[in-house]
């Protein structure tokens, strides 16, 4: 039995019964059914201010759709929930048949710019070194567990419509399927500020073009289109801008022997070039301390960085 099968007999317990935090999607009514006000509630966790969570029964996906309260950044009570889903999946996907876990945004244009600048600005000029390694060790551990698919049968699927910079496209990297529409623009501007993106960027850019193009990619700063990432391979479905959703509902929709073939892939992947925590973990240590090396006016630029995505969300 492949290890991504229920046991013998299981019957699974439909989505809506099981997760009952998730919200219904009312652009897909007929294929989703309402969680049993008297059910029992089967996953504890405290209300997602941060995410969107719906699910499509029909096709055991499971879509989570950013919602940041503050930056448009992974800020700390972002990837807290992040990490609280993550936990709960990981608990409950096998019983109820989880097989696709969809990430996206809400914010217009936006998938997420990375790193919360103005809170590194402020651990770094109070040489806070356990807190901003705390906050490295949380964006690693979203990113290996999206890697790995929770370490369940689930499929994870990105969904980027916007800007993904910096840690915000190392997040889509982490997906074992990254979807992008046509307009939107991804990469790594690290170098501004004199800083390389140390949170998962090596780790999967190397293991898609090569540690050369890696480092080419991290050093020029450059923002690239969705279609010239498409053209390299890091991008693995392109699609025309408005259409995202529809190509994702289009690949999950294909039934269970394009599932088990992804499936299969990704586990024949994961053999030829391993990944693991530890890996993701040490680069973020080299981070950490190039971080704290930085002087005043990389700071200043972060600062005003920082002040810029704020007003951008500020002005949709």
């Amino acid at each position: 039995m492949a290890y991504f099968d229920l046991p013998l007999g299981t019957k699974p317990r439909p989505l809506a019964e099981a997760l009952p935090f998730v919200r219904q999607d009312p652009a897909q009514p007929r294929l989703l059914r309402p969680a049993p006000t008297a059910a029992p509630q089967a996953l504890p966790l405290p209300p997602l201010r941060e995410l969107d969570v719906q699910m499509d029964a029909a096709n055991a996906a499971l879509w989570c759709f950013m919602r940041p309260k503050g930056p448009p950044s992974f800020t700390p009570s972002l990837l807290h929930e992040l990490i609280t889903l993550r936990h709960s999946i990981h608990d409950h996907a096998v019983q109820v048949g989880l097989r696709y876990f969809v990430g996206a945004s809400r914010l217009p244009g936006i998938y997420n710019l990375g790193g919360d600048l103005q809170h590194f600005v402020t651990m770094i000029r109070t040489q806070d070194r356990e807190s901003l390694r705390t906050y490295a060790v949380d964006c690693c551990d979203v990113a290996f567990h999206m890697a790995m698919g929770f370490n369940t049968p689930v499929l994870t699927i990105g969904l980027v419509q916007g800007d993904a910079l910096g840690g915000g496209f190392e997040g889509a990297m982490s997906f074992n399927i990254l979807v992008a529409e046509r307009s939107a623009r991804l990469g790594l501007p690290e170098v501004l500020f004199n800083l390389f993106p140390g949170m998962g960027s090596m780790s999967f850019l190397s293991r898609k073009i090569g540690f050369g193009r890696a480092e080419r990619m991290i050093l020029s700063g450059k923002i690239y289109s969705a279609e010239e990432l498409y053209e390299m391979g890091i991008v693995d479905i392109l699609a025309d801008d408005g259409e995202g959703e529809a190509e994702v509902r289009k690949f999950i929709a294909g039934g269970e022997a394009r599932y088990r073939l992804h499936k299969s892939l990704i586990q024949a992947r994961q053999r030829v070039s391993p990944l693991t925590f530890e890996e993701l973990c040490d680069i973020t240590d080299i981070w950490v301390e190039a971080a704290m090396q930085l002087g005043e006016t990389d700071l200043r630029r972060m600062e005003r960085l920082a002040l810029a995505q704020r007003r951008r969300v500020e002005r949709t």
